[in-house]
């Protein structure tokens, strides 16, 4: 198998010239993110005035499955989009911290679980024509209860919900975090195709 980083159809493909950034200026910095503006020179040669919110944290999550199926997911109020959002365990990890050390505590802190199996599901560019986020998810099993201590900004409520409930809900529109969305797909993917154990995948394919 080829550890090329590139899809085996771009094989031999010419790829134009990269973007390139002339400049950079600092419009907004916080303890989160900035946002920086760059003169720059488009793969077409044309000059062009760029901005990019730039992140200081990966954003982890991780989808947390019973042995009967069932997943853990969590609502909580999101400031943004001023929702209610349902989500699988989410975070953000330190650009110098291991994520999968991120997401092992934000599953103790926002779920109280621990997980003794992981599974590595995605990593996914969020909106690539204007941050450079990265996401990095888990599938994880064989849990059990950890100490909760969520963000003193959080009013976390916990549910545990048959997988193809999860799916459905996805389906009608009430679950649209991108994170949970695409690993949610993905464990399906996983479960339909032998990457998870056989009697984990019947357990979450099966209706509980």
């Amino acid at each position: 198998m080829s550890n090329s980083d590139e899809p085996k159809w771009a094989e031999g493909l010419v790829r134009p010239p990269a973007w390139r950034s002339d400049g950079t200026e600092v419009l907004f910095d916080s303890p989160w993110l900035s946002l920086t503006r760059h003169p720059a020179t488009a793969p077409t040669g044309h000059a062009a005035d760029y901005a990019v919110v730039r992140f200081k944290n990966v954003g982890t999550g991780v989808l947390p499955v019973h042995d009967d199926g069932t997943v853990v997911l969590v609502g909580q109020q999101r400031f943004a989009l001023a929702n209610y959002s349902w989500e699988m365990p989410e975070g953000g990890a330190p650009l110098d911290e291991d994520p999968f050390d991120g997401v092992r505590r934000e599953l103790a802190e926002e779920a109280g679980l621990e997980a003794a199996h992981w599974a590595p599901a995605l990593t996914v560019e969020m909106s690539n024509s204007i941050t450079d986020e990265i996401g990095k998810t888990w599938i994880a099993w064989g849990l059990s209860p950890a100490p909760v201590a969520p963000d003193p900004t959080e009013i976390i409520a916990v549910v545990r919900v048959p997988f193809l409930d999860l799916l459905d809900e996805i389906g009608r529109g009430t679950v649209r975090d991108s994170l949970t969305v695409a690993t949610a797909y993905k464990a399906y993917h996983m479960a339909q195709n032998g990457a998870l154990p056989p009697a984990l995948a019947q357990a979450m394919l099966g209706r509980v």
